[in-house]
């Protein structure tokens, strides 16, 4: 069993769509997790309309607060692309950094469907590599 947490500011917008990818993509052997350092009180719509379009369905997901235990529990935090983020939050196996630019909150949905592009082949980058991708790419 393995155990990814994602991590941006907000966790509103990019972890939260990267977990949504994640979790459609891993095998039954993953747990994935996302949460932000200041997170917002609800996702951004547009992340939860470009996912939709790809059949995934995140709206119910509330943004969470990053804490000590959640990093302790995760094998693999990956940080998306937020400078101000300091992991001094020992336990965690491994952080990854993830330089991906967020969508402007006042972004169109193709800047959005740009993002989530970027996200999900990093994603399938990440459990391919980790042998936990479901349906591997011939």
């Amino acid at each position: 069993m393995s155990n990814v947490m994602f991590v941006c500011i907000h966790n509103a917008g990019r972890s939260q769509m990267a977990a949504g990818i994640a979790k459609s993509l891993a095998d039954s052997g993953v747990t994935v997790t996302s949460a932000g350092t200041r997170p917002d009180t609800v996702i951004h719509p547009s992340g939860v309309a470009v996912l939709a379009e790809n059949g995934i369905d995140i709206s119910a997901e509330k943004p969470k607060q990053l804490t000590k235990d959640s990093v302790a529990a995760s094998d693999i935090v990956v940080i998306m692309g937020a400078g101000d983020i300091s992991m001094d939050y020992p336990g965690a196996g491994a952080y990854l950094q993830w330089d991906v630019k967020g969508a402007p909150s006042g972004g169109s949905l193709a800047d959005w469907r740009i993002v989530r592009d970027e996200i999900e082949c990093k994603v399938r980058v990440l459990l391919d590599t980790m042998g936990e991708l479901a349906h591997p790419v011939n």
